[in-house]
């Protein structure tokens, strides 16, 4: 299995509402190099100025973005040269990111490379340290700037941090 690491920046709470605004993905494995990342125009008229700001652009600037049929096409033919096998879905915040990940690609696209499921980086932590309490983010080696690149890139260091030093179980 192929695990790509996603992180989303929106500009509302629920996609079709409200808007993927960037997202970014990282193809997770020992080099860290095999990145994604795409900014997408709105979809609606709607907008949480709250949400957009923390994506760090102004609502003018995310009108000038492409095509989300354009950026999600990009993004699945990404995600077919850089898997060698099934590719999953894994984010920080899968409830969040998965929506709106998924949503668009079967909204633009009509299939979802990843299919019907995601895993999630925090329940998966959870699990390896038999705590509920516990959180995983100070595996995190690059900083966590709402960049969504940089943010799937802290998630991924945390994973291989998971495998290489607490033994988690895991091909990638």
């Amino acid at each position: 299995m192929s695990y790509i690491m996603v992180d989303v920046e929106t500009d509302g709470t629920i996609p079709a509402d409200f808007s993927m605004i960037c997202f970014g993905a990282i193809l997770v494995d020992e080099n860290l190099d095999k990145t994604f990342y795409g900014e997408l125009k709105p979809i609606s008229d709607k907008f949480v100025p709250e949400a957009l700001a923390v994506s760090g652009f102004s609502r003018e600037e995310t009108l000038t973005f492409d095509e989300p049929k354009k950026v999600m096409q990009d993004f699945a033919d990404w995600i077919k040269e850089v898997c060698t096998d099934r590719p999953i879905f894994i984010s920080d915040n899968n409830g969040f990111d998965w929506m709106f990940i998924c949503w668009y690609f079967h909204h633009f696209l009509g299939t979802n490379p990843f299919g019907f499921s995601s895993q999630n980086l925090g329940s998966l932590y959870k699990g390896l340290v038999k705590d509920i309490f516990q959180n995983f983010k100070h595996l995190r080696k690059t900083k966590h700037t709402h960049n969504p690149v940089d943010d799937a890139r802290g998630n991924a260091e945390a994973l291989l941090a998971m495998k290489k030093e607490m033994g988690l179980k895991i091909k990638l």
